[in-house]
């Protein structure tokens, strides 16, 4: 027997909420490892996307929902922690990303299937203290395939173009890029570049969660631009692109 998603959606730059989600309750959650971004917000709906109102949706902003908290400094073992405390067992992550390969337009939607570590300060395993023995998660493929095939299908039924098979390339920050170490990403493979990623995702594999990250472009990254990267046409190209996302993800709850 299949088992019942548990669905949770982690909101980062640009969806620190849900504008549809009618919130039932809110819950602060201590973790081993601290406390967590922000409270879990437990909702379903307004449009009627989960049959009957009667699954809940649960939101966290990742970065607070005052986006208060640089990239560096979120505490993502408390995150995936508390997430799977409740039982949450399907994640939905929306990044936002810089884009590298050619066609990785600002404002453009990209749903990755590779990522590639570049960040170093980061405690990025729940499997270092008290163990019985050392564990090893395969990580060959670090995003659900049954959750992107879903998430494809949602963005066809909403005629939102969603661009695939893009490797995304997890830096430390809060800084963005130099030029050069762009062209270092782009010589490595990838195709978008960000500062949530990791240690995310790893983190959802080790707790046995299945993940999908939606990225959204926000600027070319470093160097690919005539233009210096402002912050004002990053918060623009992310108003129009969140929006598209709201659209594919309450499509996606109705397919679950």
């Amino acid at each position: 027997m299949e088992k019942e998603k548990k669905v949770a959606i982690i909101g980062g730059t640009g969806l620190t909420s849900l504008q549809n989600l009618d919130i039932v309750r809110s819950e602060v959650i201590m973790t081993p490892y601290g406390e967590p971004s922000s409270p879990v917000s437990y909702g379903v709906m307004e449009d009627g996307s989960l049959e009957n109102g009667s699954k809940e949706i649960v939101f966290l902003a990742r970065h607070g929902h005052e986006h208060n908290i640089p990239p560096h400094k979120v505490n993502y073992r408390a995150n995936l922690w508390a997430l799977n405390h409740i039982g949450i067992n399907t994640l939905i992550a929306v990044n936002a990303v810089g884009g590298i390969r050619d066609d990785m337009l600002p404002g453009s939607l990209v749903l990755p299937n590779q990522i590639i570590d570049y960040t170093t300060q980061r405690i990025n395993t729940f499997f270092e203290d008290n163990l019985t023995h050392v564990t090893h998660i395969d990580f060959s493929y670090p995003y659900s395939e049954e959750l992107s095939q879903l998430i494809l299908e949602s963005a066809e039924k909403q005629h939102i173009e969603l661009l695939q098979n893009a490797t995304y390339a997890a830096t430390e920050g809060p800084r963005l890029e130099t030029a050069a170490e762009i062209q270092r990403l782009k010589r490595d493979g990838c195709d978008i570049v960000g500062m949530t990623g990791m240690p995310e995702a790893a983190l959802a594999r080790e707790l046995e969660i299945d993940y999908v990250s939606i990225c959204a472009n926000a600027n070319w990254a470093a160097g690919l631009s005539d233009e210096l990267i402002s912050m004002r046409d990053i918060e623009k190209n992310l108003l129009g692109a969140m929006a598209q996302i709201r659209c594919l993800i309450a499509q996606l709850l109705k397919s679950m």
